[in-house]
């Protein structure tokens, strides 16, 4: 159920923004989703659509920008995109490595009018 909370979070932020630029409606928000965030984007246009109504953010389209999960390795210092199944690094086969993308979820921009 963490997809309602952080979705409801998401929404008062963008309302807050909405109302810093006396806007009459918000028309879209731009996300940014991280594949490893364990978010979907059905998921969250799911509890939007239900947290959205009777605000300014009613009927927004949302729009999203989805991260791949990418990770450095620590032995040869290179970044790599991580497959499901093979985490070790592919150019030098160590599999030393820290995540350094695709966790992300945040809220892009907003278009209002």
């Amino acid at each position: 159920m963490h997809e309602v909370a952080i979705t409801q979070s998401m929404l008062d932020l963008v309302l807050k923004q909405a109302e810093k630029a006396r806007a009459k409606e918000v028309k879209k928000i731009n996300l940014v989703i991280g594949e490893m965030s364990g978010f979907t984007e059905d998921s969250v246009r799911f509890y939007f659509d239900l947290l959205s109504k009777g605000t300014l953010a009613a009927g927004a389209t949302l729009s999203f920008r989805v991260v791949p999960t990418t990770a450095r390795c620590r032995g040869c210092g290179k970044d790599f995109e991580l497959k499901e199944l093979d985490w070790t690094c592919p150019h030098c086969h160590g599999n030393n490595i820290e995540i350094v993308a695709g966790k992300e979820l945040s809220v892009e921009s907003i278009e209002v009018e």
